[in-house]
């Protein structure tokens, strides 16, 4: 990705977008931010990851990496195709009429599959035909419907705490469960029918209008998931080295835990670091399978995605894994990674030598890690929001940076609004960054504009922004709190947020800085 155009990009979370029907989906609003990109010269949408939520509702803790979210299936497009009536549109716009600046997902969840299902029951009428639905599902996919089905027969219980023939994927007792439960596994499959065609038709209405889409693949899947359920034989689930009490111990690995989970350090976000419980990779059984189920995964995002921003990139090279029955992430323990063997087995699978991707490259970054990067040869990112906390050899200063091959931040879905972070940054980083943009201290309500044009300037060939820094929104407009349990990934953007006279000021902004295309 050297020597690219500057461009630019909005960081822009699908459930974010506005709209009457409790959470962003792909209908009208996507279309019409497709739209705003355009007219205001950007050509990058950065969306966050978009499978199936589970508890916490996180895009990183997904029922599947091989699934997409049925929440954002458009209802109006279910209404044009005559598998929803007027009437079912009307009791869901006033079922979520007061969820317009935050979503509920406690209502979605009971509001949203019984309509999703009607749309179902309507399309075998119609004459849809479920061996054909089923038949059409590639392995992954259909794991995943059979996964979804056997979570409601048990109730939404983790597959940890299945009956253990299902749990142990027993042939014979899933044979007979698909055999009895085939209408609810199909409902599943249509779901994911109806996300892949509305999807494909936003990502074809975006390439007409010359704007791509940057996706996020997480590193790890979580626990409870179909990944983990299906494949557990590409999973750690053994119990060297466990650090806990022995007994524990024995009962846990009979159960089927791991002894090791995934997680961060402490850091800048958390001082007893993130201890994130997914289970971690077992990259020796991985490694001689030639990485085919990686190789997999990320050939199924790059058919739904132009670029990829790669989450926690770090963890190719070295890993941390915190025992399994741990509190907080404190007491973990550094471990090899697969390193560049892995991106190799990329190349030779996509027979290509370069991949579009971008690395996650924050947080504790060791040379060995800057090594992989460089073997790889995909961008870094860069976070201005990180820039101001050191002195002015800080990495993250755009002075600082050694070429073009990066893409900088001003805050990623993980920080705070750049107003609200200014608002609240200590005195000593704020009178760093009043020296390093030569203002003086009465520029405090154009410290937002000013710091998104620091970052526009920069040498990056990629600039992005988060939609809450351009609307200047103060807490309000957060993402993500790691290491908080409450208040995340429920942010909308109002409607027409965007006016003219801020698409006129970021299209100047753009022009300014060569980033307009």
């Amino acid at each position: 990705m050297k020597n690219r155009q500057r461009e630019a990009g909005i960081l822009m979370p699908v459930f974010s977008l506005a709209g009457e029907y409790g959470i962003g989906s792909f209908g009208k609003e996507a279309r019409d931010f497709v739209d705003l990109l355009q007219e205001t010269g950007n050509r990058i949408w950065q969306v966050l990851p978009m499978g199936p939520t589970g508890f916490g509702d996180s895009p990183y803790q997904s029922f599947s990496t091989f699934a997409g979210n049925p929440y954002f299936i458009d209802l109006p497009t279910l209404k044009e195709e005559g598998l929803l009536t007027e009437e079912d549109l009307m009791v869901e716009r006033e079922s979520f009429s007061s969820c317009k600046d935050k979503i509920d997902y406690g209502l979605l969840y009971t509001r949203r599959f019984p309509t999703l299902r009607k749309a179902y029951e309507n399309w075998k009428i119609q004459g849809g035909d479920v061996d054909s639905l089923l038949a059409t599902r590639s392995k992954e996919s259909f794991d995943y419907c059979l996964f979804m089905a056997l979570k409601g027969k048990f109730d939404g219980r983790s597959w940890l705490k299945f009956p253990k023939e299902y749990r142990n994927k027993e042939a014979s007792a899933i044979e007979r469960f698909i055999e009895e439960n085939k209408d609810e596994i199909a409902f599943y499959a249509f779901m994911q029918q109806q996300y892949e065609k509305q999807w494909k038709a936003l990502q074809d209405y975006a390439h007409e209008r010359e704007i791509r889409i940057l996706g996020d693949i997480p590193i790890y899947c979580a626990m409870d998931s179909a990944d983990v359920w299906g494949n557990r034989k590409m999973f750690d689930f053994s119990w060297k080295g466990r650090n806990i009490e022995e007994e524990s111990a024995c009962d846990a690995e009979a159960k089927g835990y791991p002894g090791f989970v995934a997680g961060v350090p402490p850091d800048a976000f958390s001082e007893t670091g993130q201890l994130w419980g997914n289970p971690l990779y077992d990259w020796e059984a991985q490694e001689k399978d030639n990485y085919a189920w990686w190789c997999r995964r990320m050939e199924y995002c790059f058919s739904r995605f132009d670029l990829l921003r790669v989450d926690h990139f770090r963890g190719f090279e070295g890993y941390y894994a915190v025992p399994y029955a741990a509190k907080t992430a404190i007491n973990g323990e550094w471990r090899k990674g697969p390193g560049l063997a892995l991106f190799e087995a990329f190349q030779k699978y996509f027979n290509k030598k370069e991949l579009p991707m971008i690395a996650e490259d924050l947080g504790v970054i060791t040379e060995g890690v800057r090594d992989l990067i460089r073997a790889v040869g995909c961008p870094g990112m860069k976070v201005l929001q990180f820039a101001f906390d050191s002195d002015f050899e800080n990495v993250y200063l755009p002075h600082m940076y050694e070429d073009n091959n990066s893409v900088i931040y001003t805050g990623t879905h993980d920080n705070d609004t750049l107003k609200h972070w200014f608002e609240t940054v200590s005195e000593d980083s704020r009178n760093r960054i009043y020296r390093y943009l030569s203002r003086s201290h009465n520029d405090w309500n154009a410290m937002t504009e000013l710091l998104i044009k620091k970052a526009l300037s920069a040498t990056s060939f990629l600039a992005v922004i988060p939609a809450g820094d351009y609307l200047e929104l103060s807490a309000e407009g957060r993402i993500n709190a790691p290491g908080t349990d409450e208040g995340n990934w429920q942010w909308r953007m109002e409607k027409n947020a965007f006016t003219e006279e801020k698409k006129a000021v970021m299209r100047e902004m753009l022009r300014t800085y060569g980033r307009f295309a």
